[in-house]
């Protein structure tokens, strides 16, 4: 998978779109839902945040040359191993393609950005992220979906939901509780709350020149 969940928002797109209309707008809003595996959520969250950073600020030309070491406005790419507190992998693109993402800019999680500062290519680090710099739980981003809106298959616990919100932006869920008429999501990254453990080598860095 050539994203992943070291990408972070400070809340998930999902969950500020509900608070932003309204939980009863937000339903009339649902164009379609889809059921899809724990692997590709992480993709749903990254795109999600690189969508958004930059949409609206103008276009310049820029070149890049080779950096010395990252800093802010560092093009960085990256080959990591994301685990849990029990030594579970959670995501690792390890003989993949790098993750690359602009330094500064809030494109992964804040506590691995600031620990990647100042590091060279070829530097490797194991990087621990507590939850509070990394995906905080947001107790708001909640919804109730009538159960006819699922098919019986997503009507479990833990199933991963996706749909599209009226801009075509992905809106990835998780379920969170069954109930005799309705089905409780959950909007928060599926990485909230949980102590992130990384293990990073740094394998190139540009630095952007305006022309």
């Amino acid at each position: 998978m050539t994203h992943s969940v070291v990408a972070w928002t400070e809340r998930s797109a999902s969950s500020r779109y509900v608070s932003q209309f309204g939980k009863g707008n937000f339903m009339k809003q649902l164009l379609s839902l889809l059921v899809i595996s724990g692997a590709v959520t992480a993709a749903l969250f990254f795109l999600t945040s690189l969508a958004r950073t930059g949409g609206n600020s103008a276009t310049q030309a820029i070149t890049l040359k080779p950096g010395s070491a990252i800093q802010e406005g560092s093009f960085v790419s990256i080959e990591y191993t994301l685990t849990d507190d029990t030594g579970k992998v959670i995501d690792s693109n390890v003989g993949k393609e790098p993750l690359t993402y602009l330094h500064g800019s809030g494109q992964i999680v804040p506590g691995l950005e600031k620990e990647l500062t100042g590091l060279k290519v070829g530097d490797q680090k194991k990087i621990v992220v507590k939850p509070e710099d990394g995906y905080r739980a947001d107790p708001n981003a909640f919804q109730e979906i009538p159960k006819d809106k699922l098919p019986p298959e997503a009507q479990k616990v833990g199933t991963m939901l996706a749909t599209k919100g009226p801009q075509g932006e992905t809106i990835a869920m998780r379920v969170h509780e069954v109930k005799e008429k309705t089905i409780v999501v959950d909007f928060n990254n599926p990485l909230a709350g949980k102590t992130l453990n990384f293990d990073v080598k740094v394998t190139d860095i540009k630095a952007a020149e305006a022309k």
